[in-house]
């Protein structure tokens, strides 16, 4: 009993010390929508949950769920950040996998959430569904179609029910014959109807409609440039009255035309851009 008083005074200590170290930085602004919430080293959480960091990571994983949403939207940065840890603390953490792929690679920050992906599929040797994320998402993302039919067929070795259905899209894949933005939707529909809590419903909700504003402008698009030729402006689609408008993007990250190809904007998270 002893001990155990003398490590919570040490680790209230050491918790002390440090929120007061960095009351006294100097604040430096970026250009974030929110504040900077703070994200706890992975050391010292295992530190101060005694050592015991799958505690740890159940723990943090529940205060980012609870803190990283709220009415305003995601802090995606705040997330990203703190699923890092979660991840160093137990790569083989179901929630934090399914909240990175769900709110973070769907929400524009498409490679941070995919390092996640990537953890939970080397740590959680028995679980198909890391592959079939990460394999859709280096599809439909990344267009790597190769390394994603490659991953996918890891999901279909490790399924029991799932199987031919995941060698079937790795062979569909490799002969580019996926229709990724229609089969992306459906995916993503079912991750929202399956989402138990009403908030993550809710952003998964948004990334839904966020998709299918993709669909509508890809569709626009193939039919204007079967009459005009290669589109050079999301305006033009509007201007042919193809579209009444341009999609209103729930997220507030929008569409651009890049390489000839209507795409998602991603997300650009001051001082990770430049991170492996």
């Amino acid at each position: 009993m002893r001990h155990s008083l003398s490590f919570a005074l040490l680790s209230f200590a050491l918790f002390g010390g440090i929120a007061a170290w960095r009351a006294q930085q100097p604040l430096t602004l970026t250009q974030q929508v929110f504040t900077d919430r703070v994200v706890i080293p992975a050391p010292l959480l295992v530190a101060l949950h005694g050592g015991d960091r799958f505690l740890a990571a159940d723990l943090e994983t529940m205060r980012l769920a609870a803190t990283g949403m709220d009415d305003r939207g995601t802090d995606l940065g705040y997330l990203v950040r703190a699923q890092r840890e979660v991840a160093r603390l137990n790569a083989c953490h179901e929630d934090n996998y399914y909240l990175a792929n769900g709110l973070l690679t769907w929400g524009g920050a498409v490679e941070e959430g995919n390092e996640v992906l990537r953890a939970a599929v080397e740590c959680r040797f028995w679980d198909e569904f890391p592959p079939f994320f990460y394999g859709i998402n280096l599809a439909f993302f990344q267009h790597n179609n190769e390394e994603a039919a490659r991953v996918l067929e890891i999901g279909a070795e490790r399924s029991s029910q799932n199987i031919a259905a995941m060698r079937k899209l790795a062979v569909m894949l490799r002969a580019e014959q996926f229709a990724d933005e229609r089969l992306a939707l459906d995916y993503l529909i079912q991750q929202r109807d399956s989402a138990a809590d009403p908030k993550l419903r809710d952003m998964l909700d948004k990334r839904v409609i966020r998709l299918q504003g993709l669909i509508d402008l890809r569709e626009a698009q193939r039919r204007y440039e079967d009459e005009h030729g290669p589109l050079m402006s999301l305006e033009q689609l509007v201007e042919q009255h193809l579209i009444d408008s341009l999609p209103a993007d729930p997220l507030r990250l929008g569409y651009e035309l890049r390489d000839g190809r209507i795409e998602l904007k991603k997300l650009k998270i001051a001082g990770l851009e430049e991170q492996p």
